[in-house]
């Protein structure tokens, strides 16, 4: 199944393990719980780490409930996701597209 079908699956069907540190950022940053679910829900993968441990991850682009765009870091296995972290892209670190870093 490919990971962005599974992703949107667990997240339906709440299966989410929140670390520390994604609640905090999330905190931080004022983004919302519904925020975070429907980035999976409206999100794409634009880049990937298969090399993450000690799941394999991804970074997705979706919308928050009111359309902002958001990035989210997620890992996953076959029973969850686990969060990262989230944030609001920076237009000063990605391309207007908010989907390519710029480079330096």
């Amino acid at each position: 199944m490919p990971i962005l079908i599974q992703l949107k699956n667990l997240a339906k069907n709440d299966k989410i393990k929140w670390s520390l540190h994604a609640m905090k950022r999330l905190r931080e940053r004022h983004i919302s719980i519904d925020d975070f679910l429907n980035a999976i829900t409206t999100g794409e993968i634009i880049e990937q780490y298969p090399d993450d441990y000690p799941t394999p991850s991804c970074l997705l682009i979706g919308a928050t409930v009111s359309g902002k765009p958001l990035h989210i870091v997620v890992g996953c296995d076959d029973a969850f996701i686990y969060a990262i972290t989230a944030y609001y892209p920076d237009p000063n670190e990605w391309e207007s597209d908010l989907k390519t870093r710029k480079e330096y």
